[in-house]
């Protein structure tokens, strides 16, 4: 069976519908394999738990990385119902840090453990709804040490 981007989104929605009927926010999620066979589902989960980051792409991610590895992972897709975020959902008012993922990038390159994106949280967080002070980095020499000895 061959199923097109479309059709796979559409399976999200079935996937977002039972979310919704468990009281969660309708966000459905589903990893495909390289063949397209349907290998994972997720639905929000912040309840029962009233956990915020239990967007259903980071539980399918998190499911994902526990049972498959690369190069596996790099040959299959995520769905989603809707566009992956998680992190300005909780609430957090304030984020302090150390290493900047500037430097860090810098420093670990390619490193198939840590892949680091290089764009700054602020940025992030800016096109979000939510308020959220950054200050950072700081200390960045002796944060930057903790990577180096790892």
């Amino acid at each position: 069976m061959s199923l097109d981007h479309e059709s796979l989104l559409r399976l999200t929605f079935e996937i977002a519908h039972r979310a919704k009927a468990h009281g969660n926010m309708p966000v459905g999620a589903l990893l495909a394999g390289p063949g397209v066979e349907i290998l994972l589902e997720e639905e929000n989960g912040y309840f029962p738990d009233l956990d915020a980051t239990a967007h259903a792409e980071r539980l399918l991610a998190t499911r994902a990385s526990k049972v498959y590895r690369d190069p596996f992972l790099a040959q299959c897709t995520l769905y989603s119902s809707a566009e992956p975020g998680a992190i300005d959902w909780v609430g957090i008012g304030r984020v302090v840090y150390g290493l900047s993922e500037h430097r860090l990038k810098a420093m670990t390159g390619e490193h198939p453990d840590n892949p680091t994106m290089d764009l700054p949280c602020r940025d992030v967080f800016s096109a979000g709804q939510k308020s959220i002070e950054v200050i950072g980095p700081l200390i960045e020499t002796e944060a930057e040490a903790v990577h180096r000895d790892a």
